[in-house]
């Protein structure tokens, strides 16, 4: 019962910031509420695979394609761009608090001197916010990859 709970406030609260990205990049009145939509499936994916203990460079990479499966289900069905659905959907999981916390230690080894256990969480943080970023960018771009190919895979 936890878990739904927390899926459910999950999903409610990646709307949020997914629905207010796609006003700022005026995407069409239609479609705000498949941005909404896919901000909350994409969270509500990754905060699953997370409770069953994966990785959230893993997590982060199979949401964003999630995301980015219904982003180009969507458009074929509306006849619009991929990215009109996709890029507000996908907001909600870039890895603000790792970014934050590297920045944190970068400064406080500016201010403070090198020591090995900042130096640590600096690394350790910009390369957790690294694979994250990395791993939504090619999660978003695996769809594509898919299904507009010239050639065959094999």
């Amino acid at each position: 019962m936890e878990l739904l709970t927390g899926l459910a406030n999950d999903m409610l609260f990646a709307m949020i910031p997914a629905l207010g990205f796609a006003l700022l990049f005026n995407v069409p009145r239609s479609a705000l509420k498949y941005c909404a939509q896919g901000g909350a499936l994409g969270h509500g994916c990754r905060y699953l695979l997370l409770a069953i203990g994966m990785p959230i460079e893993w997590a982060s990479f199979l949401a964003a394609t999630l995301v980015g499966m219904l982003g180009v289900y969507w458009a074929r069905r509306f006849l619009a761009h991929p990215k009109v659905f996709t890029v507000a959907a996908v907001i909600p999981m870039i890895p603000g608090v790792y970014a934050y916390r590297a920045m944190i230690a970068l400064v406080e080894i500016s201010q403070h001197g090198y020591t090995p256990e900042l130096w640590g969480s600096l690394v350790a943080n910009f390369l957790k916010a690294m694979f994250i970023v990395a791993g939504l960018a090619i999660g978003l771009a695996m769809p594509g990859l898919l299904f507009y190919r010239r050639r065959p895979l094999v």
